[in-house]
């Protein structure tokens, strides 16, 4: 979860942004040109890892064959000694070879590419905000279960759900063994997608899921909640009482899930992710502005931050200052629940 689906919860009015200091055009052409040569440069070093490891896969058809069917066979012994029988893991490998589409996707990811306006308006569309109230309204019984289970407020687990897979209408049509089998054969981010190719045979022999049925997107997440395969393992849960854990098609599953995971990782209850605030000028000090410096809200009310709605600020807690877009675009107050949203897809 992005920091920016939960940031549009708390869009500002024009009044409040005229409160803000003046922005100094210089500073801000300086400082976007600074971030476009490093944006420049990070996609560079992307395509250049992208077309090294395509080389790396492809190198003929013929080589390509007998190299993936070796790799297949290499990964045999580890998958049996967790406990993978023979016939579930030829079931698996079943007319799967190599998926060269995969490997493009490494460094085409629409929050690398795509501008931050654009991704937004996207993301955080008025049909979304609209399909996300009629999916609370059916839904309401799990989503209140799972607040009550875990501490989640259910709008926080609405905004995974829509965000990673649109409630459900885009979960990804892709084979997860054929994709995590791709790229972990083209040994893309080390031994990483091996380990999870590892623990979806894990998934498939508790028989929580067919082989064919295991779809998600080109690395690996799978179902409505986007999760990989180590993550089923930790956090999916059988919150429907029907004997599995299917994420996939089950939709109490998938937002349970969400809300035990975010418990997990931290989740305090009762507490928001944050809020935009309007705070002093830069050049009165140096508060930051990388959402890593814990204060206490006292402390912020004393420095001068005040919320952008007009609410007054909490009076027990802490935040960070966050200004993701530099000194002179939006600030925000952000808690520590804002951390663990972002440990569910940084």
């Amino acid at each position: 979860m992005s920091f920016y689906s939960f940031a549009a919860a708390n869009l500002t009015t024009d009044d409040d942004r005229q409160r803000r200091p003046a922005v100094n055009r210089a500073q801000v052409l300086r400082t976007l040109a600074f971030f476009l040569a490093a944006v420049a440069a990070l996609v560079v070093m992307s395509r250049s890892q992208g077309h090294a490891a395509e080389s790396r896969a492809a190198g003929g058809h013929a080589a390509e064959a007998t190299g993936f069917h070796d790799f297949v066979e290499v990964l045999w012994p580890q998958a049996h000694r967790r406990g993978v029988s023979r016939q579930t893991f030829d079931r698996a490998f079943a007319g799967v070879a190599p998926d060269p589409g995969v490997l493009a996707k490494t460094h085409r990811q629409a929050e690398f590419v795509t501008p931050v306006g654009d991704y937004l308006a996207h993301a955080v569309s008025q049909t979304r905000i609209d399909t996300g109230r009629d999916r609370g309204r059916d839904y309401k019984d799990a989503l209140e279960r799972a607040d009550s289970r875990y501490g989640v407020d259910p709008y926080v687990v609405l905004g995974v759900w829509g965000l990673e897979s649109n409630f459900g209408q885009n979960t990804g049509d892709l084979g997860t063994v054929r994709c995590l089998a791709t790229l972990a054969y083209a040994r893309y981010r080390g031994d990483y997608f091996r380990k999870e190719l590892l623990d979806a045979l894990d998934i498939l022999q508790a028989g929580n899921i067919a082989p064919e049925e295991m779809r998600g997107s080109w690395a690996g997440a799978m179902g409505q909640t986007q999760f990989m395969p180590s993550a089923f393992k930790r956090y999916a849960v059988d919150f429907s009482n029907h004997g599995r854990r299917d994420i996939w098609r089950d939709v109490p599953d998938a937002l349970g899930s969400t809300a035990n995971y975010l418990h997990k990782h931290g989740w305090v209850a009762g507490e928001p992710w944050g809020f935009e605030v309007v705070a002093p000028s830069p050049a009165q000090g140096t508060m930051g502005g990388d959402g890593k410096a814990m204060r206490s809200f006292e402390r912020w009310a004393e420095a001068g931050v005040r919320r952008a709605d007009g609410e007054a600020l909490p009076r027990a807690g802490e935040a960070a200052l966050l200004t993701p877009a530099g000194p002179f675009g939006p600030a925000f107050l952000v808690t520590p629940n804002f951390r663990v949203s972002k440990s569910y897809n940084n």
